[in-house]
């Protein structure tokens, strides 16, 4: 049932009662004096925490021309793995299981076939157990599965198991296929387990389950090898951020009492879109609006990233009490991001320093990157032939959760939401 055109104006016409604040031409100005004078380096507590490698710089590339480039890495391999989503039972089981793939430019068919599965279960029922023989393998060898169990994480059970499948499966998957990268390596999503390093930030109990329980640490560690690997073989690895939902160069703003300008973006991706997004003010028949450059894409110079989520990656940080067996500076994270006005859409790319820390090197993944983004007219076409690879659908979904129902002789826990949108 559709609105009655008399509603749909009494809910328009509450738009009138707000205030939205500063109004556009402001929010660019700001843009323009945070970029201009609190950057270089931004500083929480004397410290740091985003800082610009090289010479702090907007740019921009002709989305044709960037186009029409010759390739930067002749071999290009993605990674990304997917999930059925943490799933309830009436028995209080709560499972994800995970899959990883990799994908190849040029194909790779063998290699696009392998996966490597993970399935995470908690329970509060004392006498439930998982049978948790290590790794085990099947589909006649080319695919690896395991089943691990999550202690004691009170509510925060589903995002627990979907992170630790989730994260367990890509990054095994990304140690046991590394020697088959040959040029470059992009991750789908970030380089380390954000959501993972976010816990310690949530809750205290989530706090004391990363610090006593061995997996999250052992899941880090598998992308601290990963890191190291790759510098060996002297091969670089690249995160790409599809919706980046950073909040550090915001938050540290406005906890800064010495910064005298206002913060009106919710977070980072905001600031950066409304600091790369041109054009111009036009006159309309209801006075000026903006008018948005579509031919170029914009970006910025790479930075290091040393606070929040990314602190316990950098120099200063602990690692979570992982060994780093290479200077502690090359596992910093660092980023650049990328505005596409054509769908004004911001991506976020990171590295790390290891591989950012020379200038040929970073301007090489720069335009490999900025390339892919032009021709896709979206992610890397590497990146979503990955999450093609690992995506399962939600045929598959609903048929693997009834395969566990009846594996279990239990029913999944239902909500009317959950029936609502299994139907839509």
């Amino acid at each position: 049932m559709t609105l009655d055109p008399v509603h749909y104006d009494g809910i328009a016409a509450l738009a009138a009662r707000i205030d939205p604040g500063a109004d556009d031409r402001d929010r660019r100005s700001l843009a323009e004096t945070v970029w201009a004078e609190f950057l270089d380096p931004l500083e929480a507590d004397g410290t740091a925490i985003l800082e610009p490698v090289d010479e702090q710089a907007r740019r921009l590339v002709d989305c044709e021309a960037v186009a029409l480039r010759d390739r930067e890495f002749p071999t290009v391999h993605g990674l990304d793995a997917g999930t059925i989503n943490p799933t309830t039972f009436k028995n209080g089981l709560v499972i994800d299981v995970a899959q990883a793939a990799m994908s190849a430019t040029p194909s790779d068919l063998d290699l696009h076939r392998s996966r490597t599965v993970v399935m995470t279960v908690h329970s509060d029922d004392e006498t439930a157990h998982v049978q948790d023989d290590g790794w085990g393998k099947f589909d006649r060898g080319k695919s690896r599965r395991r089943a691990i169990e999550v202690g004691d994480v009170d509510r925060f059970a589903e995002g627990v198991v979907h992170a630790l499948a989730l994260y367990l499966a890509e990054s095994e998957h990304a140690l046991e296929h590394a020697e088959r990268v040959e040029d470059l390596l992009v991750l789908d999503g970030p380089l380390y387990p954000r959501g993972l390093l976010r816990w310690a930030d949530l809750h205290p109990d989530l706090a004391d389950f990363l610090l006593e329980d061995p997996r999250p640490t052992t899941v880090l560690e598998n992308y601290v090898r990963l890191v190291e690997r790759f510098v060996e073989r002297d091969v670089p690895l690249l995160g790409f951020v599809k919706n980046p939902a950073t909040r550090l160069l915001t938050r540290t703003l406005k906890g800064n009492r010495d910064v005298d300008v206002g913060v009106p973006w919710g977070d980072d991706a905001a600031f950066f879109t409304r600091l790369l997004e041109r054009g111009e003010y036009v006159d309309d028949v209801e006075g000026t609006r903006w008018e948005r450059e579509t031919s170029a894409l914009t970006y910025t110079n790479w930075f290091h990233s040393r606070g929040g989520v990314d602190e316990p990656l950098s120099a200063a940080g602990d690692a979570l009490g992982v060994e780093r067996r290479l200077p502690l500076e090359n596992y910093e994270v660092t980023f650049f991001v990328i505005y596409d006005p054509r769908d004004d859409l911001l991506y976020r790319v990171e590295a790390p320093y290891a591989f950012t820390r020379d200038p040929e090197r970073r301007e090489r993944l720069a335009m490999q990157v900025l390339q892919e983004v032009a021709v896709a007219h979206g992610p890397p076409t590497i990146v979503e032939k990955a999450d093609e690879l690992a995506r399962i659908s939600r045929s598959e979904k609903a048929s693997l959760r009834e395969r566990l129902e009846t594996q279990f002789e239990t029913t999944r826990k239902r909500t009317y939401d959950g029936l609502r949108w299994d139907r839509e």
